[in-house]
């Protein structure tokens, strides 16, 4: 409860904070260091990436960032991330970094994002936390849907409570919202977005949470799919079915958990931070089927050990406070970053 005081007290700073980090070196390497690691490579065994700081970078003046949050790729390569400053929430790039478009004024607090396929037209779901609100939109920010507080539930007393950060959508139309920063429910609602269940809460037995600030579909075990939802604060994942059965718990300690991404049969995550959130130590993590870290981009090879972190060693240069992880068509990442000095995102280029 304390940290979570000190993050929303950290966010009601960000004007005279940014302004100070941005004049701190290890805050604006990405704007200002012309050679800030733009080649170095990182992670390990066969999945490497060689790290380029200024593939995002644009102009502040005209495409500025404030968080950057998450990022998707479309079917035609286009990659959409969501930032909370309203002169553009939506940024859309080309996969050498070029600008297409950007949408967006509205959404202050707009945070998880997650696109989805309705026959053959893609819509993207994302929240707003300062809002309370879920939307659904097209490509091009056209409103499709817009949700209040889940007030159906009996369990939230007004709109404030509810502070939802990422949306998962399952093959049926069924999507589920995770209330990370509010009281920690996930919600179930169908297509029409008309409320289904709710489950969770927050706490700490195996079927509640400790901020559950990502969900997603994961259809990589045999049988049904099933939902991982990150319990950030307890350093953990934890998997239910798609009815809101608890199944299991999957242990990252040392690590908070930012939103699960499935790609083929791996599994990508962003960690904000490895000691605090303050002390912009944070790194990426892939696991195979099995649960077993296989490469971790951002952390010293020494913190590395047959396939587990016996201690997480933030390598002191690659990421600050990485936020989400977009893998594309190629197997390349991109890793947006919450609160890092308005920088813009990384990318990292399989080698």
């Amino acid at each position: 409860m304390k940290l979570k005081k000190a993050r929303r007290q950290f966010i009601k700073q960000t004007f005279t904070t940014t302004a100070a980090l941005l004049a701190a070196p290890h805050a604006s390497f990405a704007i200002h260091n012309k050679r800030a690691m733009v080649g170095e490579i990182v992670g390990q065994g066969d999945l490497k990436y060689r790290i380029d700081k200024h593939w995002g970078i644009q102009d502040p003046a005209n495409i500025p960032v404030k968080n950057c949050h998450e990022m998707v790729q479309d079917r035609s390569g286009r990659l959409i991330m969501t930032t909370n400053h309203i002169k553009n929430n939506v940024i859309i790039y080309d996969q050498q970094g070029v600008v297409l478009e950007t949408w967006g004024h509205e959404y202050p607090g707009i945070h998880g994002l997650t696109l989805a396929e309705e026959g053959s037209q893609e819509v993207l779901f994302f929240t707003d936390t300062e809002r309370h609100q879920i939307f659904k939109t097209t490509l091009d920010g056209r409103e499709l849907m817009v949700l209040d507080y889940p007030k159906e539930t009996g369990v939230y007393r007004s709109p404030e409570n509810f502070q939802p950060t990422e949306i998962a959508v399952a093959d049926n139309g069924d999507f589920y919202v995770a209330d990370g920063y509010g009281e920690n429910y996930i919600i179930q609602y169908n297509s029409k977005g008309e409320y289904i269940r709710h489950f969770g809460g927050k706490g700490s037995s195996p079927q509640q949470f400790d901020c559950c600030h990502g969900i997603t579909i994961d259809t990589r075990q045999p049988g049904e799919p099933t939902l991982l939802i990150t319990s950030r604060s307890a350093q953990e994942f934890k998997r239910f079915t798609l009815e809101g059965k608890y199944l299991e718990t999957i242990k990252v300690p040392g690590c908070w958990i930012c939103r699960p991404v499935i790609h083929n049969d791996l599994l990508y995550f962003a960690v904000l931070g490895t000691q605090s959130w303050w002390e912009y130590d944070g790194l990426v993590i892939i696991m195979d089927q099995d649960n077993r870290i296989i490469s971790a981009p951002g952390g010293d090879e020494s913190g590395f050990i047959n396939g587990s972190i016996a201690e997480v060693k933030y390598d002191g240069r690659s990421f600050m406070n990485p936020h989400d992880v977009c893998v594309d068509r190629d197997e390349n990442l991109y890793v947006p970053q919450w609160f890092s000095g308005n920088t813009y995102p990384i990318k990292l280029e399989r080698v």
